[in-house]
């Protein structure tokens, strides 16, 4: 992880002189920075009983935002769109838990590692699988064109240095893929084999699942794969890149991503 700090560093250092580019002009010009975000994400991002915005992402982009001196609205385009760039212009950047694959560096900028998360194997409290072996076989539901799907299917590749390789130990039966996060822990409440034995999901959305009443549980002692997640922006403008790589180090030297990372998920998710 050290060349990880070393690169956001130097990025930030690059970034003194990011005051100009199309992106940073439009926004300071109509004083609202446009963010592209989920609807459907709890905790990281969804629609609260007000009809409101809430969640960790939002959090991190209001902060973004207010450190830029500007106002801020959410759009909620599906994920193919949010992570396949060609914005024309839509939306400014992108807040939403986007894992930094080789394939997206090809169609988006990553601004920087804002956190870290731990993909789970979410099963049914009444499950009697042990281990990943114990899954083998079996009926596996995870969200479509995410790293979850990427890495069912043996083909992710993490975009960043320092990271051990990906250890692929389950061998599926079937692969459900649904359109939105929670959908496959809809499926999987239902009952253990019901519709699905096991789900793939960020243990933070796992964790929110549980309290918030859903009967499952995580597969104890078994990581999928640990990723970090990255801002992400159009790659048309790398002066505005580097001036988002500046406000997010020094969100995270000042402890604002360590607080956000807490107050959302209970821990800090944050830290290198």
């Amino acid at each position: 992880m050290k060349k990880i700090i070393t690169t956001l560093a130097a990025l930030a250092l690059s970034s003194t002189a990011a005051w100009a580019g199309e992106t940073l002009d439009r926004v300071m010009s109509a004083k609202e920075l446009v963010v592209a975000t989920n609807a459907g994400w709890p905790p990281q991002s969804y629609l609260d009983d007000n009809n409101e915005m809430v969640g960790f992402d939002i959090d991190v982009a209001r902060e973004i935002a207010t450190r830029l001196g500007v106002e801020v609205r959410f759009e909620t385009p599906d994920w193919a769109t949010l992570t396949g760039g060609r914005w024309q212009g839509r939306y400014d950047l992108g807040v939403g838990s986007v894992t930094p694959t080789k394939a997206r560096a090809q169609v988006i900028d990553f601004a920087g590692i804002y956190y870290y998360s731990p993909y789970v194997y979410v099963l049914h409290q009444d499950s009697t699988a042990a281990t990943v072996a114990d899954l083998n076989g079996k009926k596996i539901g995870v969200e479509t064109a995410t790293t979850s799907e990427d890495f069912i299917n043996r083909r992710l590749e993490i975009d960043a240095p320092g990271l051990p390789p990906i250890d692929y130990k389950l061998e599926p039966g079937e692969i459900l893929t649904y359109a939105d996060s929670m959908l496959p822990f809809d499926d999987l409440r239902l009952g253990d084999g019901v519709r699905v034995d096991a789900v793939i999901a960020p243990e933070q959305t796992a964790m929110n699942a549980i309290k918030n009443g859903y009967p499952v549980k995580i597969l104890e002692g078994e990581y999928a794969f640990r990723e970090p997640l990255v801002v992400i922006g159009e790659k048309t403008d790398p002066e505005w890149t580097a001036k988002v790589s500046e406000v997010l180090a020094a969100m995270k030297a000042d402890g604002t991503l360590a607080s956000l990372t807490t107050k959302w998920y209970g821990k800090d998710y944050s830290a290198d």
